[in-house]
């Protein structure tokens, strides 16, 4: 009973968000925030998860779009009696006016379903059955007035709208019939009644205006206007909807344990911010011209780490502590391939990149603004830069997990460590346009990174692989090594990039798609391609002068993204079903920088770019 991942569209308000199916059957919600407790989690469990699906009596067939630049999902219904069309959206508009730091909209929690009768006539009904934390708790359901209250402990959910609802034991269902012109509206709203109702087709119609003119206007300062144009609003509405707007932090995806293996126990919580990920949204924000955005995040870093830069963490929760690693051993999984984990114990891990992630994305944004950045990031980036580039040189040579977080122990990871040079020759190139640092240590600073350079590359060779591979003296071969070409780290005309290119096709590509490596790694199961590293072959590919390869590879990524144009984190290259959380900011990062790169638009900043 369960649909593929990529038959999922995603609507959301900078607060949290929900995943559709083609159905139109919500599947997956956390309310309030991004990483709390799901009330709709069938995506996870088609038994014990609840749902809000839509009925339809005699339907035949349905398709999908965004309205055009937004994050509103239309789903049209072919029925033998009529055609109607339904629109899903989470209210958010512009606030009255736009703080200097903050939300840039107004949410209001709650998820409208706008039904319309376009011409014949449609009946059927919504039917509505929420499983609180995640199915964990008890959860009682009453007509309250002309809606339904759904009340498990202090949490509570009330669905209403024009129709009148019916207990059906633990669920309600609302029926509807509808002639040709007319609309039914669904409100799902969480919390407390501290808002006024929403019961009239006027009241959901108003909304839907006002989120529609949010995010047009928002798609609208997008600056990107090449090939490409539909792909990278797509990606950066997506890299939007992932935004915690409260704090400025950025999830890397609004899902939890979709699989990475099947069969396999790659299950992982996404719902976090991994500084890694959440710079790499920053560059993409910034190249778009979204510098607000990217602005918003570095609040968020100002205040969840105020020791300016001495130490970084690989993981924050977007508010607050971050959880440990639970297992929920009563829900079976996506197509009961589990564990069902929430928490990430990633979160302590050692992974000496981020620093170099980091100070690439803060250059990328200082070019943005042309240098002339926000008072609050100018007037600390004197002490910052120096602490990052002194905690970055502090674990030169030291082992770390990596990129790919094993959890089968520590190396010398090729790619952390010339990540380090990153950092260092970053943090250079800043000192030197801001004109304020010591000459003296901005040039300790060069050499140190020419030394760093000399070292990573001599180290990372391996000569009877022929290759640059996973780790000092390994030979394990690993797909991070073509972001190293997208940074500058490794010349994109050097013969040993060339052999190591042909080694990662042939070891481990799979046509157009690439393993990020083929190696043991502690964990269950055969994962499958991961889709990122796709992209950067692209790069790599168009910084070689390969540009007419690298532009039919791009073109023929895009086709892989679903029919909303929406990605997960892998794809199975056997049955092309996309695999893990979904969707996932780093690949939609991915495409975004491809896309600016095949335009030539990246190298105008200067430096390469982070993703």
């Amino acid at each position: 009973m369960y649909n593929q991942i990529s038959d999922y569209g995603l609507i959301g308000d900078t607060h949290s968000t929900a995943l559709i199916d083609r159905d139109g059957s919500i599947d997956w919600l956390c309310w309030p925030r991004h990483d709390s407790p799901a009330l709709f989690l069938r995506l996870l469990d088609d038994t014990r998860g609840g749902s809000c699906r839509i009925e339809l009596d005699r339907r035949m067939a349905r398709s999908r779009r965004y309205l055009p630049d937004t994050n509103i999902l239309e789903t049209r219904f072919a029925c033998e009696t009529g055609v109607g069309v339904l629109t899903d959206l989470m209210p958010v508009h512009p606030p009255d006016t736009l703080p200097e730091e903050g939300p840039d909209g107004e949410n209001e929690s709650r998820l409208i379903r706008l039904l319309v009768c376009e011409s014949g006539s449609i009946s059927g009904s919504f039917v509505i059955r929420p499983t609180f934390d995640y199915a964990r708790i008890y959860c009682s359901a009453a007509i309250d007035g002309d809606s339904v209250l759904f009340e498990a402990g202090p949490d509570r959910l009330r669905a209403g709208g024009s129709l009148t609802p019916e207990i059906d034991g633990r669920q309600a269902r609302m029926a509807f019939r509808l002639q040709a012109g007319e609309r039914a509206i669904l409100v799902l709203t969480h919390g407390h009644d501290e808002r006024p109702p929403l019961a009239k087709v006027d009241h959901a119609l108003e909304r839907l205006e006002q989120t529609r003119r949010y995010w047009e206007q928002w798609s609208a300062r997008c600056t990107y206007q090449g090939p490409y144009r539909d792909a990278v609003v797509r990606s950066a509405l997506c890299l939007k909807l992932l935004t915690y707007s409260p704090t400025g932090a950025i999830v890397a995806a609004p899902t939890t344990s979709l699989p990475e293996a099947v069969p396999g126990n790659r299950n992982f919580d996404y719902r976090f911010t991994w500084l890694r990920d959440a710079s790499f949204t920053v560059s993409s924000f910034a190249r778009l011209g979204y510098t607000r955005e990217a602005a918003e995040f570095l609040r968020f870093l100002r205040d969840a780490e105020p020791n300016r830069g001495r130490t970084l963490k690989l993981m924050y929760s977007i508010d607050g502590e971050m959880p440990e690693e639970t297992t929920l051993d009563h829900l079976e999984g996506w197509r009961g391939v589990g564990p069902v984990r929430i928490g990430n114990a990633a979160s302590g891990q050692t992974q000496s990149d981020i620093y170099g992630e980091l100070l690439a994305a803060l250059h990328d944004f200082l070019n943005a603004v042309d240098f002339d950045p926000p008072q609050k990031v100018n007037d600390h980036l004197p002490e910052v830069l120096p602490n990052l580039v002194d905690a970055a040189l502090a674990l030169r040579n030291r082992p770390d997990q990596g990129i790919w977080e094993m959890r089968d122990g520590k190396q010398v990871v090729l790619h952390s460590q010339a990540m380090i040079w990153v950092a260092v020759s970053c943090a250079a190139a800043m000192a030197r346009r801001i004109g304020t640092f010591d000459a003296a240590m901005i040039a300790a600073w060069e050499r140190t990174a020419e030394e760093l350079k000399a070292e990573f590359l001599e180290r990372g060779w391996n000569d009877q692989r022929q290759a640059y591979t996973m780790g000092y003296g390994k030979h394990a071969l690993d797909a991070s090594v073509l972001r190293l070409v997208v940074f500058g780290a490794i010349d994109p005309h050097d013969p040993r990039l060339h052999s190591t290119m042909a080694a990662i096709e042939r070891e481990l590509g799979d046509g157009d798609l690439l393993y990020r490596y083929r190696t043991e790694d502690g964990l269950e199961g055969d994962e499958a391609t991961f889709t990122a590293c796709a992209f950067w072959r692209v790069g790599v590919l168009a910084l070689g002068g390969r540009t007419r390869d690298a532009t039919d590879l791009f073109e023929r990524l895009l086709g892989r993204g679903n029919d909303l144009g929406l990605y997960a984190e892998e794809i199975d290259a056997a049955t092309g079903e996309q695999r893990g959380n979904f969707p996932q900011a780093f690949t939609h990062m991915a495409v975004i920088n491809n896309a600016l790169r095949l335009q030539g638009t990246i190298a105008d900043f200067g430096l390469p770019d982070a993703a």
